[in-house]
């Protein structure tokens, strides 16, 4: 009998206590994670009563698999468009939880008598909230639509950024030991400039691949082709020395921006699901459970710095965003945990063998109590807004509301700051895509023609292909913006305007000329004075060239239209236009949508005859019918099965809605499945002689009008006859097969009155 590799046999017993323990867990109604973690704990090698798994390579292993699967699925739910569009509020409140959390976490450790590496790998632990918690609780305690749960989200979306950005600068310094500022600055530069390219490129090319490809892309092929896409990246980010959970993070960003991206995150979920199930299992094989109970007092002591902690920094943010104080403290309150982020801060900190062991399991039981309390923060935090706002000082509360209502009236901005912010983001994006291509093609494709074509002709013509490859982002950093609008503006409001407009062009020329010095001082062997000529009459011929100004613009239009089809997609199927939403809900309004169910007992009413105006204080300004949008409709207009309805309300009054459509709805299926007739069979019965349907027809019978039958067929001797007429005439010892309710054939067959 042949071995199973010890890969399968762990993986047996990973899905197999996972599957056990997580129906025990829904039985219960607590968290899955939580079960995993149990189900790890028992296949872990601390405890013997079932099969476990012994081998720490097995268990590195499918933790790894998870981490990239997991923040491959993340990193398709997080969007840099949407990072931007999500403003100040989801910024402010998460740099100030990040910044106070992993402050707060450092002085922990420390005063527990850590290491400096564990205290600051505790900080960055102690400061990631859960996206996947938050967002099942949200789903249990139906607050979906509320306003704080926007707010919430927005600040787990920029959280999800800085975890990555935390795992890469906690990585250098495990590596580094020591806290250099030139070194983690050098760090972070090389990773926004990695980023930026893979960013850019990925989104010019991937969502041009996918739609050529689209008519072969069956789910089958496009699950094949992301995860192959996934892994590529993850192999791109570990040669360029970034962990591989950010190449897949990274990929599954990108992907986000196309118009696939919700077909891919539909097709990967089960993937996610199940390696995601393995990645926790994994964090709870590496828990000893003697260990969990030799640390009772750091554990308890980190649970309470963990929900005081960020219930007061996210409160804290939020206000300062300008937000009121009951969405403050809603959002701070629901931020009360971490989770998923922690667990691969803590793994990366001991696979790099800079945190204590005793660290590991002590940041999984945090997460595992703060996780359980999460449904009851959330519901205390209505409570705790009316205690607070009953003690507050009326000075106070006055403060607030005009310090809220400040922040939310529009200021407009100079034309120097659209000017400058335009050209900063432009230059910033075309010069490190510009670098990244120079020193890939200097460091691996360069070499590879100079080994076939040695000499000075194998340098001209690496110098050639590199120069053709990098001149229309170099135009684009020149050019762009001169003939703008603002730039325009600008230059005819105020004479003074001028020397400062010129000296930005003459900024961008130097700075394209000390591009192209890159690859002309590598191939062309002349003094600094003759390569700066020849670097300037390059520079001059892109600036002429009209070939490369229509080649630019082409590019350019491409990646935007690329980077915005998804956008377009979402806006002409969306219920909601977002402007309009985000304005109401400065007023606090809210805009939501819902759907009339198949069985519901609006369909076919008006909405006069429902008064939803009345019943619940909303109004009903949008009905979407397939492709038909109906805005403001009147009380005659009736609603059918599938519409869309978009209301308009408050967070309580859309509470109180959705509240009543869904008791109203439980209702009438209660009602139906009392009153749901049976299924219809094909059955067969002989008429007797005392039978009262001999000698009447089918029709006069009323077997199909009142017992709800079909007569298909009548054996009368030797003959059949199909699909008799219903002027057919029983006669006794007819076989007549019928369609029908079992029951009402059995009072046919006994010859009853129907």
């Amino acid at each position: 009998m042949s071995n199973i590799p010890s890969l399968i046999s762990d993986l047996a017993v990973i899905l197999t206590l996972a599957g056990i323990v997580t129906i025990l867990f829904k039985w219960l109604k607590q968290p899955v994670v939580l079960g995993y973690i149990v189900a790890g704990i028992l296949a872990g090698p601390s405890i013997s009563i079932v099969p476990t798994v012994t081998t720490s390579e097995s268990i590195q292993t499918w933790a790894d698999i998870g981490v990239i699967f997991l923040l491959f699925a993340l990193g398709l739910e997080f969007s840099f468009k949407k990072l931007i569009q999500i403003g100040g509020t989801a910024i402010t409140g998460a740099i100030t939880v990040v910044a106070g959390m992993m402050t707060l976490g450092y002085l922990t450790g420390t005063l527990l008598g850590w290491g400096q590496m564990t205290s600051i790998f505790l900080g960055g632990m102690l400061s990631m909230s859960s996206t996947t918690i938050i967002y099942k609780a949200f789903e249990d305690a139906k607050v979906g639509n509320q306003r704080f749960a926007g707010v919430v989200l927005g600040i787990l979306i920029a959280e999800d950024l800085f975890a990555v950005l935390l795992m890469v600068l906690l990585s250098t310094l495990a590596v580094s030991k020591e806290v250099e500022g030139m070194e983690l600055l050098s760090s972070v530069v090389r990773l926004g400039v990695f980023l930026l390219f893979c960013f850019v490129v990925g989104i010019y090319l991937i969502p041009s691949l996918l739609k050529k490809t689209r008519k072969y892309l069956n789910d089958e092929t496009m699950l094949v082709v992301s995860i192959g896409l996934c892994l590529g990246m993850v192999l791109i980010a570990t040669h360029a020395g970034f962990s591989s959970a950010l190449g897949a993070f990274l990929m599954g960003s990108i992907l986000a921006e196309t118009v696939e991206a919700e077909h891919i995150e539909r097709l990967i979920k089960p993937v996610k699901d199940l390696f995601g199930a393995v990645f926790f299992v994994s964090v709870g094989m590496l828990i000893d459970p003697q260990l969990l109970w030799e640390y009772k007092g750091p554990i308890l002591l980190l649970t309470v710095v963990v929900m005081v902690g960020q219930v007061f920094f996210g409160t804290f943010g939020v206000l300062l965003s300008g937000q009121p104080l009951k969405i403050a403290i809603q959002s701070g309150f629901s931020l009360a945990q971490i989770g998923e982020f922690a667990f691969i801060l803590a793994s990366l900190g001991q696979s790099l063998k800079v945190t204590d062991d005793f660290l590991y399991p002590i940041v999984v039981a945090v997460s595992v109590i703060t996780t359980f309390f999460t449904p009851y923060m959330i519901k205390a935090a209505d409570p705790c807004v009316q205690v607070v706002e009953r003690a507050l000082p009326d000075s106070w509360k006055q403060f607030l509301d005009h310090y809220a209502s400040g922040f939310n009236t529009i200021r407009q901005k100079s034309t120097w700051n659209k000017l400058l912010k335009a050209l900063l983001r432009i230059v910033g994006t075309y010069t490190s895509v510009t670098l990244v291509l120079i020193f890939t093609w200097m460091q691996f494709v360069a070499p590879l023609i100079l080994r076939e074509l040695p000499g000075w002709q194998g340098n001209i013509l690496a110098l050639v292909i590199i120069l053709a490859l990098i001149s229309p982002m170099l135009r684009a950093i020149m050019m762009k913006k001169n003939h703008s609008v603002e730039f325009q503006q600008l230059w005819q409001d105020n004479k003074f305007n001028r020397g400062p407009l010129i000296s930005l062009i003459i900024i961008r020329i130097l700075l394209c000329i000390g591009l192209v010095m890159i690859p002309l001082s590598r191939y062309v062997n002349l003094t600094v004075g003759f390569l700066l000529g020849i670097a300037a009459m390059i520079i001059v011929f892109i600036i002429l060239n009209k070939k490369l100004k229509k080649q630019s613009i082409l590019m350019e239009r491409r990646f935007f239209t690329n980077l915005s089809a998804r956008e377009i997609e979402q806006e002409k199927n969306a219920p909601i236009n977002q402007r309009f939403a985000h304005h109401l809900l400065e007023r606090d309004l809210h805009l939501a949508d819902f759907e009339i169910h198949q069985n519901s007992p609006s369909a076919g009413k008006t909405l006069k005859e429902l008064n939803f105006r009345q019943k619940c204080n909303v109004n009903v300004v949008t009905i979407i019918r397939g492709e038909q949008r109906i805005n403001i409709p009147g009380g005659d207009e009736r609603l059918y099965p599938f519409d869309k309805l978009v209301v308009v309300g408050t967070d309580s009054d859309l509470e109180q809605f959705r509240h009543y459509v869904e008791q109203r709805y439980q209702e009438s299926i209660k009602k139906q499945q009392a009153e749901r007739p049976k299924a219809v069979n094909l059955e067969q019965f002989i008429i007797a002689d005392d039978s009262r349907l001999a000698g009447l027809s089918i029709q006069e019978s009323g077997i199909r009008d009142q017992a709800k039958c079909l007569v298909i067929g009548i054996e009368r001797g030797t003959t059949s006859i199909k699909n008799p007429p219903p002027s057919t005439v029983f006669e006794a010892g007819d076989l007549v097969w019928v369609v029908g309710e079992h029951k009402q054939v059995i009072l046919l067959s006994e010859g009853r009155k129907i």
